[in-house]
Formats: structure tokens, sequence, C-alpha cells
């Protein structure tokens, strides 16, 4: 544990969710910002009950494709909160810390005292320096140790990508630790996370294009964009898989692809956001400096969406 933040006495507490194994679809919200980029935390009720809606298994607030790397400490509180009325119990509740201190991740959890969280989805520290293996592992565990909740890793920073070999470690290690979000392209890396990982431990994929693979190698479920912009149809995939019909696994996993192939990285949740608002939800915009979305793609994403699975 980090030396200067003692255990706390009294922080946030995992919900009943938490004690069992997380599975299934979990959209990460996108936060609904103005063109201004504030903070529009009434318009959070509505995605939520769109996924709610949509049969999703649980909800990941403060991701990447949720913009949570832009929130101050101030709007992480608010939004966090807002999210937490918005669900209502109704499904596990999961927050999503992108910071670059052990410190401030356990600051920012303190900040919710009184929740009721499921688990906490943590990354790597993202910017220049790399910790080595043994700090990264004692990242986790301080975090773990200091807010008393589970933790899934995030393993999504390029600069700072785990193996699979430390993943394993860690879990291992620190048993608060209770799993991980693969988001490379890698599928070999959850193969074998899948395959290694202790019982009870577990895997998530974060890689859109290859979620049909993913679930029938075993996973636990997805975070991932797509799950967030099409959860209906994301999970049909999963139940088309866990019933065993993979021929309507095939047909969904290619309207996905399709559906996938025209949202780009590096616009991706204004990409999602357009796609939530076709399906009925207010349109709101990304935080600069990400661009907004070009009308070249916005007709690339109309052109799949109106032939789908025609």
């Amino acid at each position: 544990m980090t030396p200067d933040i003692a255990p706390a006495p009294s922080s946030p507490v995992p919900s009943g969710a938490a004690q069992a194994r997380l599975a299934g679809i979990l959209p990460p919200a996108t936060l609904p910002f103005d063109r201004d980029g504030g903070l529009v935390l009434s318009a959070l009720k509505e995605q939520i009950a769109f996924f709610v809606d949509s049969g999703a298994h649980g909800i990941v607030v403060g991701g990447s494709t949720g913009e949570g790397h832009t929130l101050s400490m101030d709007e992480f509180i608010r939004v966090m909160h807002a999210a937490h009325e918005a669900i209502a119990g109704r499904l596990p509740f999961l927050v999503g810390l992108i910071v670059n201190s052990t410190r401030e991740a356990i600051i920012r959890v303190r900040a919710l005292q009184g929740l009721d969280i499921a688990a906490l989805q943590v990354t790597p520290v993202h910017y220049l320096f790399k910790p080595s293996a043994e700090a990264t592992l004692g990242h986790f565990r301080a975090i773990h140790e200091a807010t008393g909740l589970p933790v899934l890793i995030y393993n999504v920073i390029p600069w700072n990508y785990l193996s699979v070999e430390l993943m394993l470690r860690i879990m291992q290690e620190v048993p608060g630790v209770i799993g991980m979000k693969q988001s490379g392209g890698d599928l070999k890396s959850v193969a074998d996370l899948v395959l290694y990982r202790a019982p009870g431990n577990v895997v998530f994929t974060g890689v859109d294009a290859l979620l049909y693979p993913a679930f029938s190698l075993g996973v636990d479920g997805a975070i991932s964009a797509l799950t967030a912009a099409v959860p209906g149809l994301c999970v049909r995939l999963w139940n088309a898989v866990r019933r065993g019909d993979h021929e309507e696994a095939r047909t969904l996993h290619q309207g996905l692809l399709r559906l996938w192939n025209v949202m780009p990285h590096d616009v991706l949740p204004a990409a999602v956001k357009y796609v939530q608002h076709k399906q009925g939800l207010g349109f709101y915009h990304p935080r600069a400096p990400m661009d907004e979305l070009s009308g070249a793609v916005r007709q690339a994403i109309d052109a799949v969406w109106a032939s789908l699975f025609s």
C-alpha cells in the first residue's frame, strides 16, 4: 500500500453483484457533452435506461468510450453520483479510473463514499513513464487495499501494455483483482488469459472486431464501444453463442463488423454517440480537442445502418 494513504474508515462498498461473477454485456456509457464541452448530466438517465432496456448485464462509467480521461475531480464525482442514481441498483455499476498515479486513483474512489460499486475498472498509468512489473503490481494492490473494492485491470494503454504473464501474476498475488479487460487486437492473448486464469477470475474482451470469436473462446463478456453503440445486438450475439446458435452468431458478427469498420478509432466516442442518437437518444458531442464526426463518417455509418442485416 502507498505509505501516505491509510485505509479509509468508510469507503464505497461492493454490491451483491460484485460478490457474484460479473458476466455478459457491460456497456461503457458515453458522457453527454454540449458543444462547449459542458456536461449534460440529465442525459445520463436516458442512456442508462437504453442499456437496461437492451438487456445489458452491467454498466461501466468513466472508461475510454466515456472520455473518462477528460474528467476533473469534481466532474468525476458528479458523473458517478448521477450514474449511480440513474442505475438505481438495477445492474452492477462499475467505475472507470483512468489516472496517472496510485494516489489519485485512491482519492477519486474515496470521494464516492456510500455508492454501491460492483468493481473498479483501472488502467495502468498512461503517461510517458512505464513502471516496473513490481510497481505495477503494487499499483493495483494499493487501490484494492485502500478501497476494499474488486478491481478489473483495463489493459488498453499502448505505452504500458501488460503482458499476459504479468496480468495472470497480478490476479494471482492480489486477490482483490478479480479479472481484467483485454483491449488489444491479439485474440491469442484473450485465449491464453481464458486458458490460464485461476478459478473465479473473469476475462472480458474489449476487441470490438472479434466479439464473436472471443465469446466462443469462453470469455466472461464484453466491455467495448460496440456494446455501448448497439447494446441490444451485442446481447443477441452473446446469447446466440451461449445457446450454440453459431449461424445467427455469424450473421450478427458480420453486421457488427461492418458497423465497426466505419467507426474511426480516433473519434470513436463521437461515433458511438452518433449511433446511439440513431436509436433515439439525444445527440451529444465529444470533448475538445477530439474532432467532431465528419459528414463522410456519418454517411458511412448511415449506409451500413440502412443495410445492417439485409
